[in-house]
């Protein structure tokens, strides 16, 4: 047995400290003999050349061992003006030009959503911000598009749809696309690289200027109703998603790069899992999410901590452009989102090691998605897969899936009582009395299309009339297509029916 009087750490001696070495007085960890201007770790100094190119190679090796994204292939870069994504559009930029060692062999366009209505921004300073943005997206010479986030109001309900896509070629497939790439630019000649590369940049940019008035009221009906600020924070990121996707389908781009952040994933694991999306968590902090199909969303600045994105912009001067936010100047508690962001933050002050941690832990997550429920149907919002097994009453969505068939038939009482069947005069059964109160109750045929987590932040919304159209008609139409497909699955035979019919006759 261990006694408490035992002692397991060693003696420290008497005296004075050791003095600790001053960072004028260390060099370079990795060169030995450049003075280090940046600490990204303690005992990590580095100088000028060696963290950019550490910097620089963690980019380019997330991107290369993952082997998503195909020579030729256009790729939009979703910018917000923050730092982490000027700091990625950035990388592209350096990879792109001609004194790049290894150059980067997609093509890029860059994508700029303007949520100054969501945040309370006045027109003057909206102006202002986008006067901004335009000076640094001309700097780039990449293709660019401006959109407002008013104009999720004349989206078509196609965008919440899932679109197949090709399967993913294979290591050799890749390779191949290489090596033809790569012949096709040895026979285009220099001259006709910096033709492609002219082409590239001479592509025309979109702006479709200040949006209506009535859009700019509707969206701000629409935040102004919702209860919580991290309901707000959810349905901004939501309407964001879907309205960057539109315009990547649009202008022919398979890929979309974010500039997540190794702190920011950390930050967004937690959160994802206090807001009950355990189950999207592969999806959400992954490198690649394939939710969409036709649209994959890659995150090449997983692997950059935010101070070393604050320090690399600090030293090549990266232009980025501030905004507020829904939660500028909102305190610790006022949301999930700020309050896991302080936690882990303040972890990290104390512990180092805390979000190198968390997202290790995000890179051990596998998407397998449960039997049965790989092509089930898909939330209408976020747009993952829906886990409907019922009989998994332990799971917090089971349990309230499972009480579903017994909320509906007071409904259907109380609106049998407001009036006859619609279908009275064609000998209406009871269910077509069902489908038609279906109907007639949006709420309803929007939250059972939900995902447990979306589920839970659309009660911080009174109602549903404040959201967009495109949301309400894609869930007026699944419902009638779920509506339709179960009448015909009701009057067809099933293989034991017709089994047993055989052997009788």
């Amino acid at each position: 047995m261990c006694e408490m009087s035992e002692e397991y750490r060693e003696s420290v001696p008497k005296g004075l400290p050791q003095p600790r070495l001053g960072i004028e007085d260390q060099k370079c960890v990795k060169c030995k003999e450049g003075l280090p201007v940046v600490v990204i770790r303690a005992g990590d100094a580095f100088c000028r050349d060696c963290f950019k190119a550490l910097y620089i190679h963690k980019f380019r090796a997330m991107l290369g061992k993952n082997r998503l994204i195909f020579p030729g292939e256009k790729v939009l870069l979703a910018w917000s003006g923050g730092a982490s994504s000027s700091s990625m559009v950035w990388q592209v930029l350096e990879g792109l030009s001609r004194d790049s060692a290894k150059r980067l062999r997609f093509v890029p366009g860059v994508v700029y959503v303007d949520e100054g209505a969501a945040c309370g921004q006045s027109p003057e300073n909206r102006a202002k911000t986008l006067a901004e943005v335009k000076l640094v997206l001309q700097t780039t010479g990449f293709p660019w598009h401006i959109v407002a986030l008013e104009e999720v109001f004349s989206l078509p309900p196609s965008v919440l749809r899932f679109a197949a896509q090709e399967p993913a070629g294979t290591e050799g497939a890749y390779k191949a696309a290489v090596d033809s790439f790569l012949q096709q630019q040895h026979a285009l000649g220099a001259d006709g690289v910096e033709r492609q590369s002219q082409h590239c940049s001479q592509d025309p940019h979109s702006h479709t200027g200040p949006p209506a008035t009535a859009q700019t009221q509707a969206l701000s009906r629409l935040f102004d109703s919702v209860k919580t600020l991290t309901a707000k924070e959810e349905l901004l990121q939501t309407l964001r998603t879907h309205l960057i996707l539109h315009v990547a389908r649009n202008h022919g781009y398979s890929k979309v790069m974010t500039g997540d952040s190794c702190t920011r994933l950390a930050i967004k694991l937690m959160t994802s899992l206090a807001l009950g999306r355990g189950a999207f968590l592969a999806w959400d902090t992954g490198f690649s999410d394939e939710r969409h199909g036709d649209v994959v969303v890659v995150r090449p600045m997983r692997e950059h901590t935010l101070k070393e994105v604050a320090f690399y912009n600090h030293l090549f001067a990266v232009p980025s452009i501030c905004t507020p936010a829904l939660d500028t100047k909102a305190p610790e508690k006022a949301s999930i989102h700020r309050l896991m962001e302080a936690f882990i933050l303040r972890l990290q002050a104390q512990f180092p090691s805390t979000i190198s941690t968390v997202y290790r832990t995000s890179e051990k997550l596998i998407k397998a998605p449960r039997d049965g429920c790989a092509a089930g149907p898909r939330c209408l919002l976020c747009m993952c897969t829906l886990d409907v097994d019922t009989a998994d009453s332990a799971t917090a969505f089971g349990a309230q899936t499972s009480h579903l068939p017994q909320m509906q038939p007071p409904v259907a009482q109380a609106g049998a009582a407001a009036g006859p069947c619609c279908c009275a005069g064609m000998g209406g059964a009871p269910r077509c009395c069902r489908s038609c109160l279906c109907r007639e109750d949006p709420r309803a045929q929007v939250m059972e299309q939900l995902c447990y987590g979306c589920r839970v932040n659309m009660k911080d919304l009174p109602s549903l009339e404040p959201l967009p159209p495109y949301i309400l008609s894609e869930a007026q139409l699944r419902s009638q297509r779920a509506t339709v497909e179960q009448e015909v699955r009701e009057y067809l035979l099933g293989d034991s029916e017709d089994e047993t019919r055989t052997g009788e006759s």
